[in-house]
């Protein structure tokens, strides 16, 4: 089973990037991507939709 899940910034805390995850027995994402108030690439993490 998949979801959507949100992608935040760790520096400036915006959601840029949604993307799908795997449910079953899978940890939380973080990943590297472009942030566009920081102009640069930061580390974003795995954020739910509330």
């Amino acid at each position: 089973m998949r979801e959507y899940v949100w992608l935040e910034c760790t520096s400036c805390g915006d959601r840029n990037y949604r993307t799908q995850k795997e449910t079953r027995g899978a940890e939380r994402l973080e990943l590297k991507k472009y942030c566009k108030r920081e102009r640069k690439h930061v580390p974003h993490k795995e954020s739910r939709k509330k």
